[in-house]
């Protein structure tokens, strides 16, 4: 009964954090049209305002964030062309990382370092789980199998690791740059001020949540291969 209970609540460790982000970010895209003006015009305006003409505004579908190598703010559609208050939230979230991309943060340096070379060896990973087993049928040598799975499942696992490092960086772009710029440009209506705040703290967690759902498939991995 222990072990099972011990089971529930690291799956509810692992889980949790990704339902309440996109729970808390379903609830306020809700009024649709809250706001005059969209995310993409906010994060416009914001990014100018910090003199980052340069910095482009884009729409795209593999998730809400900056990038710092193409000096892109990119928004998912729904944020992009919504007027909720979690599309202007978020935008201004990823606007922060622009600003301290600007002004060299070093927290947000090194975790673009640290990305730039987990890529790589995440893919190292993938690889190596993919021929684990038939390392161990072509040399005959199990151990040699079961190093390689060790293998894989390590650099699967940094990508959680870097995320967790560098989830200062996160909170330092909810609220040391976006909120401020929010409170700054009177954005937001002053009754929307506190729930911007959750908005803020779920747009930190987002790289979190994600990074617990991979330690979730490397779970389900080690499952498939005990079978």
């Amino acid at each position: 009964m222990a072990y099972i209970i011990l089971i529930v609540l690291i799956i509810a460790l692992i889980l949790g954090p990704g339902i309440w982000v996109q729970r808390v970010l379903r609830k306020y895209s809700q009024p649709e049209d809250r706001y005059a003006g969209t995310g993409a015009s906010l994060a416009r305006h914001l990014l100018d305002k910090h003199g980052l003409q340069s910095v482009k505004v884009e729409v795209t579908e593999s998730g809400d964030h900056y990038d710092p190598i193409e000096k892109v703010v990119r928004l998912t559609p729904d944020k992009h062309d919504g007027q909720s208050l979690t599309a202007i939230t978020v935008a201004a979230h990823e606007v922060g990382h622009a600003v301290q991309d600007h002004t060299s943060y070093p927290p947000l340096k090194w975790r673009t370092r640290l990305v730039s070379a987990m890529s790589g060896i995440e893919k190292i990973g993938a690889g190596l789980l993919v021929i684990s087993p038939f390392m161990g049928l072509l040399t005959r040598v199990p151990a040699l199998g079961l190093l390689t799975v060790l293998a894989g499942m390590l650099t699967l696992g940094t990508s959680a690791v870097v995320h967790f490092v560098t989830l200062p960086t996160e909170f330092d772009a909810s609220f040391n740059r976006a909120l401020p710029m929010l409170d700054e440009h009177r954005i937001l209506k002053s009754s929307d001020r506190p729930h911007a705040h959750r908005l803020l703290t779920a747009a930190a967690l987002t790289y979190v949540s994600a990074s617990l759902m991979s330690l979730l498939n490397i779970a389900r991995w080690i499952a498939i291969l005990r079978r």
